[in-house]
């Protein structure tokens, strides 16, 4: 070969032998950057679930509210979706957060109230013999749950462990001893206190830094674990009773009251809608931080309806412990960014059971196999692909609760406002709701979309849909074995 030859085929030699080495490397790192990939696709959601205690559906500024401030909440609602008919499960809070717990509605997991026996009013006032303080033997006529969730039943936290999640609950518990799966556990900000044992559950509800404390413990969490998939169950003690919040911050809105003429609004009050609120903005912040935040589904809502005394619940009708709306339709809002369309609204009716199999589905974890599971997953919902208005929702109360401020009921024998609930089992299916009173052998039958206050009872204008939703309701309560009195109360 000539000089000339030797020149040419010379760096042609050069530029396959570099061709040929960089595809033998690419050969010996596709097995790598093929893992990197698959494992990408199969990141999981990380899941966080924030719940206000006792705040009502008209406390957030997205639902209309002007005089309290929650411009964090409402940005969460505007990034995502409002799920405008949201039910917890129940009126009260232990037996709300159970059925979210568990997935299952308050006949399987016997929850129905904080305390577990009808509370308040006079004995002599009830029509049956029903579970209740200061009343004998004979009045176990079937049994309740006092606060306890059996750690038998499968829990969110149990299901997506499955699928490698890390789990953590923070704050108000409320459902028992058992710890139910969570890896991380603090009542009140400190990990591992969990003050609850044998029952007897601590209350932080006048610890004005809980929300704080909580809060940051909830921040660590993250960050600790912003390699694996991860669930937050953050229950705040805020906004029940007895209030409390920092002097600085009720001065606030005490001058807000006193410039604004809102006098219905109770400064205490608003101070503590507004540490809910700096909460959820530090959650937010967080992921956002941690870079968490396109992976994240954030879920906000509240346990039952706001307190009649220190709130209002209106346009809805009356307040928690009542099944009319404002006692179990709450606010909630869901971010989940690439799968919920921003700025979205739903009228479709969801319930605290439903997310169990929710968070199922996102970790791709199976669902549990030895309890029922009453709620349906909301995921295609979520993503604008789906309705659910054609399926029943229930509640089952089958106690006594007073009524004090927030009497909305008679007794059997007449006396006006008397009890804020009786033995009933309410149904819901789409814009139609019935409720049916033990108590006296009648029930009240509501459009929700025409009627969002409850004022006009269709029960005798609208009888072929009341009908068939009486007879789907007694179906429920038969296939569930949910409790119905059936002894006559002969005390005078």
């Amino acid at each position: 070969m000539n000089r000339l030859n030797q020149q040419i085929w010379k760096p042609i030699n050069l530029l396959h032998t570099k061709l040929l080495v960089l595809a033998v490397i690419a050969l010996l790192l596709l097995p790598n950057v093929s893992a990197a990939m698959s494992k990408d696709k199969s990141i999981k959601p990380n899941i966080v679930l924030i719940i206000a205690d006792d705040m009502g559906w008209s406390d957030v500024g997205y639902n209309g509210n002007t005089f309290f401030e929650t411009p964090n909440i409402d940005k969460l609602a505007n990034d995502g979706m409002i799920l405008n008919r949201f039910y917890p499960g129940a009126a009260n809070c232990a037996p709300s957060r159970a059925s979210i717990v568990t997935g299952m509605y308050t006949p399987r997991h016997g929850v129905y109230i904080p305390q577990g026996l009808s509370r308040g009013g006079a004995l002599n006032k009830m029509r049956w013999k029903v579970p209740a303080h200061n009343a004998d033997e004979s009045f176990n006529t079937f049994s309740v749950s006092i606060n306890n969730v059996d750690a038998k039943y499968e829990s969110l936290a149990e299901v997506v462990k499955k699928s490698g999640y890390i789990t953590a609950r923070m704050g108000k518990w409320h459902v028992g001893d058992d710890n139910q799966g969570f890896d991380v556990v603090t009542s009140n900000g400190t990990i591992g206190d969990v003050s609850n044992k044998g029952g007897a559950e601590d209350r932080f509800y006048s610890d004005v830094h809980v929300a704080e404390r909580l809060t940051d413990a909830a921040v660590d969490f993250m960050t600790e674990n912003k390699d694996n998939p991860f669930l937050l169950y953050l229950a705040h003690w805020e906004v029940h009773t007895p209030l409390a919040a920092q002097n600085d911050r009720i001065s606030y809105y005490k001058e807000k009251i006193k410039n604004t003429g809102q006098s219905n609004y109770n400064a205490t009050y608003a101070a503590e809608v507004e540490q809910v609120d700096r909460s959820v903005g530090r959650i937010v912040s967080t992921l956002d931080k941690l870079g968490l935040s396109d992976n994240t589904m954030i879920i906000y809502i509240s346990d039952n309806g706001g307190v009649k005394n220190w709130t209002s619940n209106r346009p809805l009708r009356a307040a928690k412990g009542t099944y009319y709306e404002g006692g179990i339709r709450v606010p909630c809002c869901v971010k989940w960014p690439g799968h919920v369309q921003p700025g979205t609204k739903t009228d479709t009716p969801v319930n605290g059971v439903d997310f169990l199999p929710t968070f199922a589905e996102i970790s791709a974890s199976s669902l549990p196999k030895h309890q029922p599971v009453d709620g349906a997953s909301i995921v295609s919902l979520l993503k604008g692909k789906e309705r659910l208005n054609d399926r029943a929702m229930f509640f089952h109360f089958p106690l006594y609760l007073t009524g004090k401020h927030r009497g909305v009921l008679p007794t059997y024998d007449g006396e006006k406002n008397y009890w804020a609930a009786v033995p009933s089992t309410t149904m819901i299916r789409g814009e139609w709701k019935l409720i049916y009173y033990y108590e006296y052998d009648r029930y009240e039958l509501f459009n929700l979309k025409t009627d969002i206050s409850e004022k006009h009872n269709l029960a005798n204008k609208e009888m072929t849909v009341a009908r068939r939703m009486l007879a789907e309701l007694k179906d429920w309560v038969k296939e569930t074995g949910a409790p119905v009195p059936q002894v006559a109360n002969n005390v005078n």
